[in-house]
């Protein structure tokens, strides 16, 4: 069964009706069908979270958040078995360590990772991906 990672901006794609909504559409149908298996990392949720409080205000965020709960994905938290998977792609990109969490998730299923960011581009020898339509950089962090 195909398996795949969905970054905060593919979430944030999906809820704020962005390019690339489509996509994150399909897969949550195909879900639903038991024809994939959809994860998400902890960090992803927290992202979700605090770029909608900053952006939209707290109730927006908690809105959010239970929208996110309620979707057929599998959250997944950091674990040993992570921490080291996250700890060498830090040691060896430039990426966030929020990036290095998401991409640490995709590797450890074997999943594609699902985003609308160029900052993954450095790891796409490493990663499968999905990329959507990217997203010029805003103020988020």
């Amino acid at each position: 069964m195909n398996q795949y990672v969905l970054d905060a901006s593919a979430l944030l794609a999906y809820i704020e009706n962005e390019d690339g909504t489509a996509v994150v559409e399909t897969l949550l149908q195909q879900a639903v069908n038991a024809e994939v298996e959809l994860y998400v990392s902890v960090v992803s949720c927290i992202e979700l979270f605090y770029i909608s409080w900053q952006e939209q205000g707290k109730d927006v965020a908690i809105e959010r958040l239970k929208q996110i709960n309620d979707l057929i994905l599998f959250q997944e938290p950091i674990d040993e078995q992570s921490v080291k998977v996250i700890g060498e792609l830090k040691a060896n990109h430039t990426m966030s360590f929020a990036d290095c969490c998401i991409a640490g998730l995709a590797l450890l299923k074997q999943a594609a990772l699902v985003h609308k960011g160029p900052e993954f581009e450095q790891i796409q020898a490493e990663i499968k991906q999905l990329k959507l339509p990217f997203k010029h950089k805003s103020n988020r962090s």
